[in-house]
């Protein structure tokens, strides 16, 4: 039976398909964009300046310095690049960090932003920005920050590496798999969540097995855009909390983090939530949701504990006190000591904890 809820769709336009890239200057122009500044990370500079060649007389410049977790100080270089190059407007060509600097920027000044995304991320779709300062990460959620047009083509995403596409593609399983318990959930992102997770599901292995499938590809690009959107209208709860509390803090990398916590968070959070469990092994075609994701991380030869990614050893505690303070919703009370013992089991790269 379905009970009453409340759907709001964000007011963001979608281009998908190959060869979309071509689309750029068509989109720029129809947000009323004149001078775009095109950002990147160092690594996609060049990708960025044949990007700016192709805009012609609407490429402005290029900033290519995007790095992890949205740094403050980053922000305020490119706020300069901005300035100095008058552009009123930015194209974030790159995964989830270059995302975050676009939104970063339109928050301070206003500029509207076109996103075109190379990796699985989410952060697109989504009118929510983290950034860090001092070594914490800070997120809000601000309509402002929502990208005005997203360009998904599939071509993009086909130099991905394997082992990339894996954690990339297991972060966005991360956002429906949170939409699917969140308390302002409703049937209509279900149905997205559960499919989202379906199509990534079968994508990656068969990405890891060929990876210039594209077939496969545009799959896994179609279930990360059905998981962003997820992401973008829902509210996130215990796994999100943890990925940023550890990211921020740690300077862990984004997708290998969510990758290895997933499972963690869904076994703590699998008793309070057991029809949104349900729905998560379905789309797996597994017999547990948190087994069922730990397994595919397996079979994606990702890694699995965050020693191997950079944690420290005496991080455990201070993440988990980091992890129970301002109070946020998850569908199971936090409870500080089966947090840090979650933490634990993903340092070592344990399974996850039995089901209660």
């Amino acid at each position: 039976m379905i009970g009453n809820f409340c759907f709001e769709n964000l007011p963001c336009r979608v281009v998908f398909g190959s060869g979309t890239l071509s689309a750029a200057a068509s989109e720029i122009e129809r947000f009323g964009g004149k001078r775009a500044l095109v950002l990147t990370t160092p690594r996609q500079d060049d990708k960025g300046r044949r990007l700016g060649a192709a805009l012609g007389p609407l490429f402005a410049g290029i900033f290519p310095g995007a790095v992890m977790h949205t740094p403050v100080a980053v922000t305020e270089r490119a706020l300069t690049a901005l300035k100095e190059c008058n552009a009123d407007c930015v194209v974030a060509l790159g995964g989830g960090s270059t995302t975050g600097l676009g939104k970063a920027l339109a928050l301070r000044t206003g500029v509207n932003q076109l996103c075109i995304p190379t990796t699985y991320a989410g952060s697109e779709m989504t009118p929510v920005l983290g950034e860090t300062k001092d070594g914490l990460k800070t997120t809000v959620r601000n309509i402002a920050v929502l990208p005005e047009s997203v360009i998904y083509d599939v071509d993009l995403t086909l130099s991905l590496a394997p082992h990339l596409a894996a954690t990339s593609g297991i972060n966005a399983i991360a956002h429906a798999a949170e939409a699917l318990y969140a308390r302002d959930g409703n049937p209509v992102i279900a149905l997205m969540a559960e499919e989202g997770i379906r199509a990534l599901a079968h994508a990656l292995p068969a990405i890891a097995a060929k990876p210039d499938d594209r077939e496969a590809r545009t799959e896994a690009l179609y279930g990360a855009w059905l998981c962003a959107v997820c992401l973008g209208a829902v509210g996130m709860s215990l796994h999100h909390k943890l990925c940023h509390t550890l990211g921020g803090t740690f300077d862990l990398p984004h997708a290998e983090t969510h990758t290895i916590v997933l499972p963690h968070a869904l076994a703590y959070n699998a008793p309070a939530a057991p029809e949104a469990m349900q729905r998560i092994a379905r789309a797996l075609g597994a017999g547990d949701a948190a087994w069922g994701i730990h397994d595919l991380a397996r079979r994606l030869n990702a890694k699995l504990a965050l020693r191997d990614i950079g944690m420290p050893d005496d991080g455990i505690d201070q993440a988990a006190d980091l992890a129970v303070t301002n109070a946020y919703w998850n569908p199971r009370p936090l409870e500080r000591e089966t947090i840090r013992d979650l933490i634990a089991r993903a340092f070592a790269g344990e399974p996850p904890a039995p089901a209660e």
